[in-house]
């Protein structure tokens, strides 16, 4: 693969300080937000205990959410340290520089991912 070899060195670097700026972010909001169902109270009326569920859902998806960024972000450090960061799955071309500079976490170029988007339609449809 040639992913590496196309990719400058300071592109690589400046991906990887976002995504471990991104991935301790990500962690940081996941010790906030089970502190803060931690401080809810349990007792309370029936409304209380409602407020109780309903925050426990919203921090379960949001842990769901966070959970999947955090596995792509691990993901993306990996594809770092193998030297195959910055190659598309579906065309096995380079990712554009700027795709990379915003969603350094990204598996697809622009391109791959409009035939990714393609085959999932068109087998969504089945």
């Amino acid at each position: 693969m040639a992913g590496n070899a196309v990719l400058k060195p300071a592109l690589i670097a400046e991906c990887k300080s976002k995504l471990q700026n991104i991935k301790t972010d990500l962690l940081n909001r996941v010790r906030d937000a089970r502190s803060q169902l931690d401080n809810m109270e349990t007792g309370g009326d029936e409304a209380d205990q409602t407020v109780r569920v309903l925050a426990e859902q919203e921090f379960v998806n949001m842990q769901d959410r966070l959970r999947n960024q955090l596995i792509e972000i691990e993901s993306a450090l990996a594809r770092i340290e193998n030297g195959s960061f910055g190659v598309c799955e579906e065309t096995e071309e380079s990712i554009e520089p700027d795709r990379l500079k915003a969603i350094p976490w990204t598996r697809l170029s622009i391109e791959g991912a409009e035939i990714r988007e393609s085959l999932n339609k068109r087998y969504a449809r089945g």
